[in-house]
């Protein structure tokens, strides 16, 4: 990575986020992630992720179109989502795939990644303590059931995940499922409204 921060990566959806509080937040795991994850593609394979999305910063692309879509979606009138439960959504949507090729960046996406990127989180103490319990449940159970129905691991096919549930996980798993279509190009050049 150049002389950025890592959070500078993410400065335009850090701005969708209204509450300080979960800003700062967002902002210390977002300085968690792993080098590697600004540098990968979405796709370790390229089959499954749309072409803005692969190549070298793809998986920081695919998270910034995720993000993109969660706040598009969330304009529609029948979400009912306050502000604080939109700004954890986000946050759950910045670092949902952090560590999506493990903690020792192994060659391929790890079946798994959604627990580890839970497990890396919730291991920094001073993070966990900067949200109260209910406000945390949303962002880390939201990473963890961000697949949706892709809950079996590609070679085992052991069930190593949970399906989605209430209405922020599956909220968050369709804004990542919709960043993650092929049919689906993202315009990263048109701005987003904060409204």
């Amino acid at each position: 990575m150049d002389n950025k921060t890592k959070r500078d990566n993410f400065q335009k959806e850090l701005e969708f986020i209204k509450s300080p509080t979960i800003k700062f937040f967002a902002e210390g795991a977002i300085e968690m992630l792993p080098d590697y994850f600004f540098e990968i593609p979405a796709s370790s394979t390229g089959k499954y992720h749309p072409a803005y999305s692969l190549g070298n910063g793809g998986l920081l692309r695919h998270t910034r179109a995720a993000i993109r879509i969660a706040v598009e979606l969330s304009r529609l009138d029948w979400w009912h989502f306050t502000d604080d439960e939109m700004d954890l959504m986000i946050t759950a949507l910045l670092v949902h795939d952090g560590w999506k090729s493990g903690e020792n960046h192994e060659k391929f996406t790890i079946t798994e990644h959604p627990l580890v990127a839970r497990k890396m989180l919730e291991s920094n103490a001073n993070l966990m303590e900067m949200l109260p319990q209910d406000q945390l449940d949303i962002v880390l159970n939201g990473i963890t059931h961000h697949m949706g129905q892709w809950v079996f691991d590609y070679k085992t096919k052991e069930k190593v995940l949970d399906r989605p549930e209430t209405k922020f996980e599956k909220f968050i798993h369709l804004a990542d499922y919709l960043a993650s279509r092929k049919c689906l190009e993202m315009n990263f050049d048109v701005e987003l409204s904060k409204s």
